[in-house]
């Protein structure tokens, strides 16, 4: 009779599952070695950030730029005599002319009175550089077709200079000029305060011009 031999079973719970080798991916290094990766991925842009936050705090501060200057800045204005003429004048502009000066404003717009070297009685001058007003001079001769302006009921004939406009009154018992810089632009828009003096101190007088409108 065959004698029969029966192998021995192996308990199932005996049997160890292999280990996955070390270095494939689904290996415990691989899994280690992704962690380090996000947790570098992290950390690098915060180590970044708290370096620049350092670097700032110890970065000396700038010096504060110096202000430009304002180009609208007043600049120091002269307070010195103007010099002009004096020339001496008949009894009747002289009276004129006394009553006039002693009328005038103290400024005109934003320009305050300036002393003059000779003959306050009948000359004045307001700001830097001066606009000069001289009264008692002779009217100019016009052409028929000049050019004449009528600013508060004063009426003013203008010759353009290189560096000035000269006003002079054309409608007025004795002349008045008025001498603008041209710094202060359109000389027209200066003598308002002055005809309104004129009107009040020197009667009208001699030929009228026919553009002259009151």
């Amino acid at each position: 009779m065959d004698k029969i031999t029966q192998s021995p079973v192996e308990d199932p719970a005996d049997e160890q599952p292999d280990e996955a080798p070390a270095n494939t991916p689904g290996g415990r290094d691989g899994t280690n070695r992704r962690a380090a990766l996000i947790a570098t991925a992290i950390a690098l842009p915060i180590t970044l950030l708290v370096a620049v936050l350092v670097l700032v705090q110890l970065a000396p501060d700038a010096p504060a730029p110096e202000p430009s200057p304002s180009a609208t800045a007043a600049r120091p204005q002269s307070t010195a005599p103007v010099e002009m003429a004096a020339p001496a004048l008949a009894a009747r502009p002289a009276t004129l002319c006394r009553a006039l000066l002693s009328q005038l404003p103290p400024t005109v717009r934003d320009l305050p009175q300036r002393p003059v070297t000779a003959g306050p009685e009948q000359n004045a001058a307001y700001g830097d550089p001066a606009i000069s007003l001289a009264c008692g001079g002779a009217e100019p001769a016009l052409p028929p077709t000049s050019d004449v302006y009528s600013v508060n009921k004063v009426c003013w004939y203008a010759d353009e200079q290189p560096d000035a406009t000269v006003l002079t009154t054309v409608d007025r018992e004795t002349a008045i000029t008025v001498r603008v810089p041209r710094e202060y632009g359109a000389a027209l828009q200066w003598v308002p305060p002055i005809s309104d003096t004129i009107v009040a101190a020197v009667p009208s007088g001699g030929d009228i011009p026919a553009g002259c409108s009151r």
